[in-house]
């Protein structure tokens, strides 16, 4: 019996699958069906680094484009 069949074995979560529940919940539109099944099945590890991570990069790409146009706005 394979893990589709059986639903009371618990699968792992992909990283592209914590990816996309982690960039739903960042921007509010994590639906609540999605939301159970990541505290069901979802490693909280996995999560929390995968969290960091975007939290690092949301970051440094506001900063560069804060950069970008302090440097495009002053006057030469």
């Amino acid at each position: 019996m394979s893990d589709e069949e059986n639903p009371s074995t618990p699968r792992k979560q992909s990283l592209g699958s914590v990816f996309r529940s982690v960039s739903a919940s960042m921007f509010g539109v994590q639906s609540s069906k999605k939301h159970a099944e990541d505290f069901g099945k979802g490693n909280v590890s996995s999560y929390v680094i995968v969290g960091l991570v975007a939290t690092i990069l949301f970051i440094l790409t506001v900063w560069g484009i804060v950069q970008l146009v302090v440097s495009v706005t002053q006057p030469s």
